[in-house]
């Protein structure tokens, strides 16, 4: 980031999560003042808007867009800022979080500003499918139904993706899938099958335990159909960062693949519901993307990091209920 140029627009999604955003804005923008920088806020009204406010930014000169909202509203103003010199910056104020769990963003929003005032800048990989970017996952088969109800609820947050997860589980039907990745072929009829930049949905669902955001490399899982029974260990296994060990996953890595199924349908980038044709072909844009980063190094650990992180879910849930 240049020194001299401390310029930041904060785009601010107003219905994102479940939090109430009254008041936010100044609250943020006092806390950067105090540490050096200029900052203009902008709230979207409808979807794109992060994407066209963020592009202003770049053809503004500004250093960075801080994203304020969930993994759709990182993932409009992310698009914008691909393969050039402006940062983005991640406040979290969304329903699952996963790109800022995956880089050790504190959840609270206020706390999330330590990472901004920092100005540690790394460039981070992005990936697309068929020329779109996503930034954290993607996926097909039951997580992409599962994201498709979830948006259909009148009401976010972590209960209703759990409802509507039970609910679409009783009638999901796994599909054939070929995946082709270095140079090999797979085909097999799969529960889902998930393509990712970063290690987890949000809410601390790690589908991608071990994926880096920095390694030029695609984690691909491959999640076989199954039992009630092995459904039940796969969701323990999620959350707790077991999965690669669990016998109904298949994963590897690969800087791009092709995904063939049986005709367009269903998918999700970034959890956010999008309709996509039946051949899907992927790339991982290495260093693409510059974003403020924790200068922390936190090892994963499974279990241990899970739970932390959920400890420090509640607590914040709390604080916010309580006030602080």
């Amino acid at each position: 980031m240049d020194s001299e140029n401390n310029r930041l627009l904060l785009i601010i999604n107003p219905v994102s999560g479940t939090s109430n955003k009254k008041e936010l804005a100044d609250k943020i923008t006092s806390r950067l003042s105090a540490e050096g920088f200029e900052v203009e806020t902008a709230l979207t009204a409808c979807r794109g808007d992060a994407t066209r406010l963020a592009r202003l930014a770049v053809d503004n000169g500004m250093a960075g867009v801080l994203a304020c909202g969930g993994d759709g509203t990182v993932n409009e103003t992310a698009r914008a800022l691909c393969g050039t010199d402006v940062s983005l910056g991640i406040i979290p104020a969304g329903s699952g979080n996963g790109l800022a769990r995956h880089l050790g963003i504190p959840i609270d929003p206020m706390l999330s500003l330590d990472v901004i005032a920092e100005r540690h800048i790394v460039p981070c990989d992005y990936a697309t499918v068929n020329g779109s970017q996503f930034f954290c996952t993607f996926g097909v088969g039951f997580d992409a139904a599962v994201s498709h109800r979830f948006a259909r609820q009148g009401r976010r947050g972590m209960a209703t993706y759990v409802k509507s997860a039970f609910s679409e589980y009783l009638n999901y039907r796994p599909q054939v899938y070929t995946v082709s990745a270095n140079g090999v072929p797979i085909t097999e009829k799969a529960f889902l099958v998930a393509v990712c930049n970063a290690s987890q949905y949000g809410n601390n669902a790690y589908i991608a335990p071990g994926a880096s955001i920095t390694d030029g490399l695609l984690d691909i899982t491959i999640v076989h159909s199954g039992t009630p029974l092995d459904a039940a260990v796969l969701g323990f296994d999620l959350m707790s960062g077991y999965i690669s060990r669990n016998t109904m996953i298949q994963t590897f890595r690969a800087p791009s693949a092709v995904i063939y199924r049986t005709g367009s349908g269903e998918a999700h980038l970034d959890g956010e519901p999008v309709m996509m044709p039946a051949v899907l072909d992927f790339r991982c844009c290495h260093r693409g993307l510059k974003v403020f980063a924790t200068t922390t190094k936190t090892r994963f650990r499974p279990i241990v990091t899970p739970v932390k992180s959920m400890m420090n879910d509640w607590k914040i849930a709390l604080a916010n209920i309580f006030g602080r």
